[in-house]
């Protein structure tokens, strides 16, 4: 417990973060782990968390049993979630947590708050709405790969969309698999996530075969070492538009809807209107498939949630980090000194 609140509390300078854990320690890890996840057809975090339920549940009973009095069980069990607790978290922090302490993307990379305008986001947007309507009929007709299987093309260019952000790791994607968690993903609203003990990729099982690639290419941003939610959007949707036509449509599908939600009601509808007929259906369909699973009541509690845990492992803005990606999309230059929205 001692160990844990140490390593909540300590300020540690974020490049010593990026220097000794994620670009040495990290790196080597995550190679070797998502390897050997890699290997089991099902997410491996289910077991786990059924283990440690039953468990937990077994050891109660038997404090209920075997001690006299109520309030010397109730400690135990008190004490024992504590102390799990701590250790989980301690190993959290081991695996991957700290990733979230290390040089964010907008300090590493060249970085210049001016070019961050509306006007900036609207051609952006115009970018985005010509790449779909050249895409549309491509991607839907080369097809997407199916879950459960590692898009090679896609993890390629995750390889050089990390060295596109300044980052040397090699990073082993992991095969996307669907989860036990799968009916609170789709009532919360969630697409998919990185298990933080066992470096997998989980998804949703409704998510539509357009929407995947970006999905999948922003958990390997999180297999990446990259924390913030943006962050991943952004390495995410880098590595998608890096891939095959199929990737890249959904990658411009993700950006469309990011950059035209920064957008005045006006020109939202505008640029929404010189969208073909085929994005504008792929659009639709993603959000028929929302309102059709998600209940607000749920994504809002979920969502409140996940906001706490992102500030309480240092990521300020909370759940609205994911809105990140407009502004490195905008703003960012890459490493080689190119800017994002030029490849």
């Amino acid at each position: 417990m001692a160990l844990a609140a140490g390593a909540s509390f300590a300020p540690v300078p974020p490049p010593l973060i990026e220097r000794v854990y994620s670009a040495t320690l990290y790196a080597r890890m995550q190679p070797l782990i998502t390897s050997l996840s890699n290997l089991s057809p099902i997410a491996l975090l289910d077991p786990l968390v059924v283990a440690l339920a039953v468990g937990f549940v077994v050891l109660t009973i038997r404090d209920l049993r075997e001690v006299a009095g109520w309030w010397r069980p109730a400690a135990l069990v008190v004490w024992r979630a504590v102390v799990w607790s701590a250790a989980l978290y301690i190993a959290f922090l081991a695996v991957w947590g700290l990733n979230y302490r290390r040089v964010r993307l907008v300090d590493a990379l060249p970085f210049d708050a001016s070019r961050v305008t509306p006007a900036a986001a609207a051609n952006a947007a115009a970018i985005a709405i010509g790449r779909l309507n050249a895409l549309s009929d491509r991607a839907h007709r080369d097809g997407w790969v199916d879950i459960g299987t590692v898009d090679n093309t896609l993890a390629a260019a995750l390889d050089r969309a990390v060295h596109d952000v300044g980052r040397t790791q090699v990073v082993i994607p992991a095969r996307p698999k669907r989860t036990l968690l799968d009916l609170w993903f789709r009532r919360a609203g969630v697409d998919g996530m990185t298990d933080p003990f066992l470096l997998e990729t989980l998804v949703v099982s409704d998510l539509l075969p357009f929407e995947r690639p970006f999905v999948i290419a922003h958990e390997w941003g999180h297999l990446a070492g990259i924390g913030d939610e943006g962050e991943a959007n952004f390495l995410g949707w880098l590595t998608c538009v890096r891939a095959t036509p199929a990737a890249q449509y959904s990658g411009w599908l993700f950006l469309y809807s990011e950059l035209t939600a920064s957008l005045p009601g006006r020109d939202r509808a505008a640029a929404a209107a010189t969208l073909d007929p085929g994005p504008r259906a792929d659009l639709r369909a993603i959000r028929d498939r929302l309102a059709r699973n998600v209940s607000p009541r749920i994504s809002a509690a979920g969502w409140r949630v996940y906001d706490s845990y992102l500030k309480a492992n240092r990521v300020e803005a909370g759940a609205a980090s994911y809105a990140e990606v407009v502004r490195l999309v905008l703003g960012a230059r890459l490493a080689s000194g190119g800017a994002p929205l030029s490849q």
